[in-house]
């Protein structure tokens, strides 16, 4: 007969504040989402062309709701997306520098003014870009229309002040340069030592130990930190304000001024305060579609993250073939070794693309 298991009052208390925590998320989630829909619905259903308030104003030009939002859709979308191109190689290239490559005391200086970055305020990079970015980009503009213009992302008229979505651009770079770096790191350094020692006994170098050993185990934790850097970017209001001169129109060209395509956040930020109420009902129903944006975005990281771990347990059955013990000379233990942690143990069992697990680890050391 087996024991009851008395709960004790502190298991009791910690169970229901930890579930209590998290039901509370979800409630303030769905909060947040109900009073979005009910606020825009007015703003949604309403005729623009003939309603007073929605046919002036921020509104006036738009025959309904979704002409209004789809070029704020694709602003928001526009300008995160050439945040991510300059700003994840780069994050994802220090993260590497900081785990592999720098001294132990340098890697902690760059860990810790990269963190640093995280509680710069938007307003301080947003006048950073003023002051610095966009007088810095002008002879490049310039040298983009002159030399490259009939590619419409440098074509129509070049800006003469630097108020353009690039300049935006790489501000919210350096911005999201936090995020991606630091989870990058954290990952980076949970590549377990016996895969990177084996690949360096094969004779590999430290890129090729990188590429076939960190890489393939960091694989999805990258994808989560561009991913979470994206939504960083997405929700980006004062920085864009300040820096880029924007329009409500659909635009890929990076280098003019007043041609550039606005984003939800600052669109909201600039009008909210000079909004009539059927406006600001406009206003928040494009906030709807940046939270249904930001939702999306992170429920593929959450698939995608999901996917390979799936895939990491479920594997694959491996037909019985030779070993890589059948290529070392008789005696060289060590290379042995070396050869079957990397390779894995050559008979039936788990293949993974990302690398053996820990207990394949174990069962190619001892064979």
């Amino acid at each position: 007969m087996g024991r009851s298991t008395r709960i004790r009052p502190g298991d009791f208390i910690f169970r229901f504040m930890s579930t209590g925590s998290a039901v509370l998320i979800m409630i303030i989630l769905a909060g947040v989402a109900l009073f979005l829909i009910i606020s825009a619905i007015p703003a949604i259903v309403a005729n623009w062309q003939t309603d007073p308030q929605l046919n002036t104003g921020p509104t006036a030009g738009f025959p309904n709701f979704w002409s209004y939002v789809g070029p704020l859709i694709w602003g928001t979308l526009w300008s995160a997306a050439i945040a991510l191109l300059f700003g994840a190689p780069v994050g994802i290239g220090i993260a590497l520098f900081i785990s592999h490559y720098a001294p132990r005391r340098l890697a902690s200086i760059l860990g810790y003014l990269v963190d640093l970055l995280a509680a710069v305020p938007s307003i301080v990079f947003g006048l950073w870009g003023i002051i610095v970015i966009r007088p810095f980009l002008l002879p490049l503009s310039d040298w983009l229309s002159a030399n490259l213009g009939w590619i419409p992302l440098f074509g129509g008229p070049v800006t003469t002040t630097g108020s353009t979505i690039l300049a935006g651009a790489l501000v919210l770079a350096v911005m999201i340069l936090p995020i991606i770096t630091s989870i990058s790191r954290e990952i980076f350094l949970q590549t377990p030592r016996l895969h990177e020692e084996a690949a360096l006994a094969l004779g590999a170098t430290r890129w090729e130990m990188i590429r076939l050993s960190v890489f393939p185990y960091a694989k999805s934790g990258i994808v989560s930190a561009t991913l979470l850097g994206l939504g960083r970017a997405l929700g980006e209001t004062m920085a864009i304000a300040l820096i880029i001169s924007p329009a409500i129109l659909v635009s890929v060209r990076l280098i003019t001024e007043g041609q550039n395509s606005q984003t939800i956040a600052a669109n909201i930020a600039l009008n909210f305060p000079i909004a009539t109420t059927l406006q600001r009902d406009a206003l928040i129903g494009t906030g709807l579609m940046l939270f249904v944006i930001s939702l999306a975005v992170n429920s593929i990281a959450r698939v995608i993250v999901s996917g390979k771990r799936g895939k990491r347990k479920k594997g694959k059955t491996a037909p019985l073939t030779p070993g890589p013990l059948s290529r070392v000379p008789a005696g060289d233990f060590a290379s042995a070794t070396a050869i079957d942690v990397v390779s894995g143990p050559g008979r039936v069992g788990i293949i993974d693309d990302e690398g053996p697990t820990p207990e394949e680890d174990i069962e190619g050391a001892r064979y």
